[in-house]
């Protein structure tokens, strides 16, 4: 009867493991690269708007390594945009990462950011915001 019971036990786990291990690859254990997806702009006053990233100078593509504590929007080289992650934290299944930019000198437009990033799927939303404008992007993350 034990035996049974510690087999039937192990069958159960089984379906549970791959999940398990694919979790782990979004906990900030890795580097992952994120793709954004879609994006909006909201404009006080005006509302929101789907806007390709692009247009919104956010990169199509995230470079995320939370060892180095940076995010970056080609995997290497001078000419990458990059900026710190000021704060990791986990919480409810999800790795948030936070920071903010002072932006160009001379102009007001520096921003706060979040990056909250699913630890059992990799989905991912980030949301930053500045004077009177914020944006919300959706995406998804793979290790890299």
């Amino acid at each position: 009867m034990k035996k049974r019971f510690g087999i039937l036990t192990a069958l159960l786990c089984v379906p549970i493991w791959p999940l398990l291990a694919i979790a782990g690859d979004f906990d900030g254990s890795k580097p992952l690269v994120c793709t954004v997806i879609e994006a909006s702009e909201c404009i006080m006053g005006e509302g929101c708007e789907t806007v390709a990233p692009e247009e919104i100078n956010l990169p199509r593509y995230l470079w995320v390594n939370v060892g180095q504590k940076t995010v970056q929007d080609k995997k290497a080289g001078d000419d990458a945009r990059k900026t710190q992650i000021q704060s990791v934290k986990q919480v409810d299944a999800k790795l948030i990462l936070q920071g903010a930019e002072q932006g160009r000198e001379d102009v007001r437009d520096g921003f706060g950011w979040t990056i909250a990033i699913m630890e059992d799927t990799g989905q991912m939303v980030l949301s930053a915001a500045g004077d009177l404008v914020a944006v919300a992007a959706f995406g998804t993350c793979t290790p890299y």
